[in-house]
């Protein structure tokens, strides 16, 4: 969910890129490719989406405008290009909607509405979301995003993935449930200490 440069720092922690020793061993392929990037300044979506690193995705890069029209068409355009897709990983630039911000307002082209979450998941997508973190117990902040994504999509096992910044929301469908349990445990293994896996069960 690319949208209009505010020239804010966000995006800007490269700090890691400085400690291989710590970090390159969860991930030396990525990591290295993308310490390349950003020591011959190519910092845009771009490289990845036209790198081998993820053969299997298909990339939605339009820039998205705060502009309710324009934003129907966005995601019009989107269901159509990832109609065959299973699972659909929206990274908008906070996070979840929230109540201060309505569409069509400006910046709210920096969320994902829930309205837009509850279409995908019906229309048998499997969803993973990125989540900022806001001023707020990270717990209880969690737990409430988990059953607000429970209700408007009706899945019954969702999975968080925290990170000492943000938080990844995964809504499974069904019957992709048991894939999901297996890859997201296999995240906590390889990624432990960095990344902390949870299970959370619906009725």
């Amino acid at each position: 969910m690319l949208t209009p440069d505010d020239t804010r720092a966000d995006g800007k922690f490269t700090e890691y890129l400085a400690e291989p020793k710590k970090y390159r061993e969860f991930d030396p392929g990525l990591y290295d490719f993308l310490g390349q990037c950003l020591k011959a300044n190519l910092r845009d979506i771009h490289e990845i989406s036209g790198s081998d690193k993820f053969p299997n995705a298909i990339f939605y890069n339009p820039i998205l405008e705060d502009d309710v029209a324009r934003r129907e068409q966005y995601f019009s355009s989107m269901f159509k290009l990832f109609q065959d897709a299973d699972l659909i990983f929206f990274d908008p630039d906070n996070g979840l909607e929230i109540k201060s911000r309505s569409l069509g307002q400006k910046d709210s082209s920096k969320y994902l509405y829930w309205f837009e979450v509850a279409e995908c998941y019906e229309a048998g997508h499997s969803i993973l979301i990125y989540q900022h973190f806001i001023r707020e117990n990270r717990d209880d902040f969690i737990s409430k995003k988990l059953r607000k994504i429970h209700i408007e999509t009706g899945s019954k096992n969702i999975i968080s993935l925290q990170t000492p910044h943000v938080v990844f929301f995964l809504a499974p469908q069904d019957k992709h449930n048991e894939y999901f349990l297996k890859r997201t445990e296999m995240v906590s293994k390889v990624w432990n200490g960095q990344i902390k896996v949870s299970f959370h069960s619906f009725s």
